[in-house]
């Protein structure tokens, strides 16, 4: 029996459950809303027997390529990452999209033994910054950065995704996260604590490493972007609608040299 003939809808268990986290949730109880993505072990069977890893390797930095979405069923210990890995290479060998695959499961665990050494470390630099990051950082990002009104289109749309689905392509994220660092001088810290607080998939070590390896507090260089990657990546569409003074077009030295001068 599916467990609606107990609980209700989907929709009917939302409420419920919002009612229950009663001032925990931001809206009001009948505002809650199912999210897309299908939870459960048998949902996270079905999300890994159907992901193909073909074309992997060369799409999966664009907006539109193939990504697995297997993200929220690891990060919830539905599905392993022995299991992902055992089920790609039984169904595509050692393919090159293959191999790319299982490199991008080494960091996430990677991330979780560098959080088990480092436990609430993982929330402090651990390494000096290689760049200038700025001076005085907020607790908490912009208002108009997390409600999506800065005028950058790319920035403002990647955040409604995010706060409306719980979920934002990985390129996009190493973008805002950037924008936030090294554009607007606004530190890692914030940024990864809001990242954490709508990420359906936020996982402590793999969100504050990442923004760690943005900032270059444990990178030895620093993640920049400008608006060419952007377009090559699928914000095409997005960069033909903004009208504001875009401060990524232009190349990358002269966005180091704006932006890390001493």
């Amino acid at each position: 029996m599916k467990v609606e003939r107990f609980l209700g809808s989907r929709e009917e268990i939302a409420r419920k459950v919002a009612e229950t986290l009663g001032g925990l949730y931001d809206e009001a109880p009948e505002k809650a809303v199912p999210s897309d993505f299908e939870g459960g072990r048998q949902a996270g069977l079905r999300a890994l027997e159907k992901f193909s890893v073909r074309g992997y390797a060369g799409t999966r930095n664009k907006l539109h390529g193939n990504v697995s979405r297997l993200s929220f069923y690891i990060r919830h210990g539905v599905l392993g990452l022995r299991e992902v890995a055992e089920s790609v290479r039984e169904r595509f060998g050692q393919s090159y999209d293959a191999l790319k695959f299982w490199q991008e499961l080494g960091w996430r665990q990677f991330w979780q033994l560098a959080h088990a050494r480092l436990g609430n470390r993982i929330y402090e630099d651990l390494e000096p910054a290689k760049v200038n990051l700025g001076g005085s950082f907020p607790e908490e990002l912009p208002e108009e950065i997390q409600q999506g009104k800065t005028g950058l289109v790319c920035m403002d749309e990647s955040v409604r995704e995010l706060v409306e689905t719980g979920y934002m392509h990985n390129h996009a994220r190493m973008w805002f996260a950037s924008f936030v660092i090294h554009f607007r001088k606004l530190g890692w810290k914030a940024g990864e604590r809001f990242f954490y607080r709508h990420l359906l998939d936020g996982d402590p070590a793999s969100n504050a490493l990442s923004w760690q390896w943005v900032a270059s507090t444990f990178s030895h260089r620093p993640y920049l972007f400008n608006r060419e990657n952007v377009q090559e990546n699928g914000g095409k569409k997005w960069c033909e609608r903004c009208e504001a003074n875009c401060p990524f077009a232009a190349t990358y030295p002269e966005l180091e040299r704006r932006f890390f001068a001493s």
